[in-house]
């Protein structure tokens, strides 16, 4: 007579850990991650203010987030805030904050320390002071094509296009779009929308 067969439970064990496949998800893992932060740093940069020129829109070491991606389904335009390499020889890896004011092709122009463009006065709310007859001398500037003049809000405490010149559509890295530090200015950043000026 056969015995009946008896169910034994099963001894449990534990799966081996395989060093060299966790080896090689730990190195898969740690490259994909530093493959994303270069992509977000190269597609959306961050950026530190150093000094006051920009006051009171921002104010020094404050924290901004850049896109690099707003430009390249547009172009800048009149009152958007932009981080550019400096035009000057002596700083080339320098990146600097102002706002653009002349478009290319547009006539700038100084008279009584207003700025006009195409003999137009600009109304620029933004700025944190009358510009001063030193740092506005009456002038006229050109620009070319792909020529943007830039300028600091605090016009009396800014080294922009007055000194250096207009700045080339190749030199600008992005717009700025969001302050993330401090917490207590966090949130998107306002453009000065100019839609057309008027006469």
């Amino acid at each position: 007579m056969d015995k009946p067969e008896i169910n034994k439970p099963q001894p449990e064990f534990l799966p081996k850990l395989k060093m060299p496949g966790f080896l090689d998800e730990i190195l898969r893992t740690v490259l994909f991650v530093v493959v994303v932060t270069v992509l977000f740093d190269m597609a959306i940069p961050r950026s530190l203010v150093d000094g006051n020129s920009m006051q009171n829109t921002f104010q020094d070491a404050e924290r901004l987030i850049v896109s690099r991606l707003h430009y390249l389904v547009t172009i800048p335009e009149r009152g958007d805030i932009i981080v550019f390499n400096s035009v000057s020889a002596n700083d080339p890896d320098v990146m600097l904050i102002k706002r653009v004011i002349g478009l290319p092709g547009e006539t700038v122009e100084f008279i009584g320390t207003q700025v006009y463009i195409d003999g137009i006065l600009v109304d620029e709310p933004y700025i944190r002071e009358p510009c001063s007859d030193f740092n506005c001398d009456d002038d006229i500037i050109y620009l070319g094509e792909d020529e943007y003049f830039v300028m600091g809000d605090n016009r009396n405490s800014s080294n922009d296009s007055r000194e250096f010149g207009a700045v080339p559509i190749d030199h600008i890295v992005g717009r700025v779009v969001f302050r993330y530090w401090p917490p207590t200015r966090l949130g998107a950043i306002q453009h000065q929308d100019y839609e057309k000026l008027s006469p």
